[in-house]
Formats: C-alpha cells, sequence, structure tokens
C-alpha cells in the first residue's frame, strides 16, 4: 500500500478536472442588485446552505476511468483523509487494470487534489459571486428541485457553465452538472461534468463525481469516484 500526506491550508487532464471539481465549495455572499426578492432569497441560500462546513474526514473511495470508448480501464480504492489542522492523505489500498489508466488518472486525480490545496487554488473554483452569475429557472410544478444556472464570469477550466439543483424547501445543493467553460487542452473537445451530494451527520458532502470527456485520438474517456465515509469533523459514521 502507498501512502501520500500533504500539509495543507484550512478550510487538466481527467484528473486535474476532477479533483478541482471535488473540492470546489460554496461561499455567501450578498444578493446582486436588481434582483426579485424570492430570486435573491433562494440564490443566498444556496450559497449559506453549506454550513456546517466540512473540516476533517475519512472516507473510502472508489476510482475508475477508461479511454478509447471503454478499451482501457482501471480502478482503484484509497482511504482518504483530511485533518482540521489541513493535513490530507491518502493511501491506495487496491488497484487493478490499465497501469496507464490508473497512474494518469487514478493516482494522479489524488495527487491533483493536493496540489490544488497546496497551491491555494480551492478559491478558483468556488461557487461564489466572483466566480459565478446565478439565475434561478423556477422547476415544474411536482419537482422537489429548483434549478440555479450557472454562468461562469470569466473562461476557466475551473468553472462549470451548467446548473445547481437544490432542494425547493431548504435550497440545500443536491446536484451540480455541466460542461467547462473552458476546453482543458486542444485534444479534449468536451468534458460533462455531474456531482451529487448527501447531508451526513447533518453535513454535506460530495459522494460521487463522474467526468465524460471526447478526446482527440482517444475517444470517448470517463472518469467516476464514489466516497464511503467512516468519519465527518470528527464523528464516527455508523451504518447498519
Amino acid at each position: 500500500m502507498r501512502r501520500n500526506t500533504s500539509r495543507v491550508q484550512p478550510g487538466l487532464s481527467l484528473a486535474a478536472i476532477a479533483a478541482s471539481i471535488v473540492t470546489a465549495t460554496l461561499v455567501a455572499a450578498p444578493a446582486p442588485p436588481g434582483s426579485s426578492q424570492a430570486t435573491a432569497d433562494t440564490i443566498s441560500r444556496f450559497l449559506e446552505s453549506g454550513r456546517p462546513a466540512l473540516t476533517a474526514y475519512r472516507a473510502v473511495r472508489h476510482l475508475e476511468a477508461s479511454s478509447r470508448g471503454g478499451k482501457m480501464k482501471g480502478q482503484l480504492d484509497a482511504q482518504t483523509t483530511l485533518l482540521p489542522d489541513g493535513t490530507f492523505s491518502f493511501e491506495v489500498l487496491k488497484e487493478s487494470g490499465s497501469n496507464l489508466v490508473r497512474q494518469r488518472v487514478l493516482h494522479a486525480a489524488l495527487l491533483e487534489e493536493q496540489n490544488n490545496h497546496n497551491n491555494a487554488k480551492l478559491g478558483e473554483s468556488d461557487f461564489t459571486r466572483e466566480n459565478y452569475n446565478f439565475l434561478v429557472e423556477e422547476a415544474s410544478a411536482d419537482s422537489d428541485l429548483v434549478r440555479i444556472g450557472l454562468a461562469p464570469r470569466r473562461k476557466s477550466q475551473l468553472l462549470i457553465d451548467g446548473a445547481a439543483f437544490v432542494r425547493r424547501d431548504d435550497a440545500d445543493l443536491v446536484r451540480i452538472q455541466g460542461v467547462l467553460s473552458k476546453r482543458p487542452s486542444f485534444w479534449t473537445r468536451k468534458v460533462e461534468i455531474t456531482r451529487h451530494y448527501a447531508r451526513i451527520e447533518g453535513v454535506r458532502v460530495p459522494i460521487e463525481v463522474r467526468l465524460d470527456a471526447d478526446v482527440l485520438l482517444v475517444g470517448d474517456s470517463a472518469f467516476d469516484m464514489t466516497y464511503e465515509y467512516m468519519a465527518i469533523n470528527g464523528r464516527q459514521i455508523t451504518t447498519n
């Protein structure tokens, strides 16, 4: 088993993209002038819904990736840990499949996540008014979710052009999906992203991140990462 540790401050290949999307957070801010009261309230509740913040956890992640239309595949299980003092580490528990996929995508995704912390890149992908314009788009009457459009304020490989889906009653985030506002390279024509969330021990955490990319000369490529939490903010998670 391999172990990596890195000091991080509190708080793109497919691997780099996945890492940046994993670490993006919500930051509350005043509503922009000219918004209707209902729209302003929904957006404000959405931006404030990240409380309490996720400051520490232990989780086993399962990572899978494929390229060349599924002909090359790899998978990996790793225990990941974030301590309250900002130390992030991961330990590979098992892995199989293509060595190229495992090293260049799966291992690289975890290493890039460390790098994002170390180089203070977290704020570049956060869902803030500095990074995005938000547009509330009313869902159908029988839907439990409201769609909030995400319009990046600049072209960036770390920002998503798409939508956040939040619960109608409390504007808590359930899912984000869209495409990167800037192509990560000439070779990558399109990257579609979906990220799912859940509340565990009262804290909202990511539970799955999915990327689908169209890469020249390689074809369809995919990355999927799921989480099984063992502890969140110092509290052990009990499973039945």
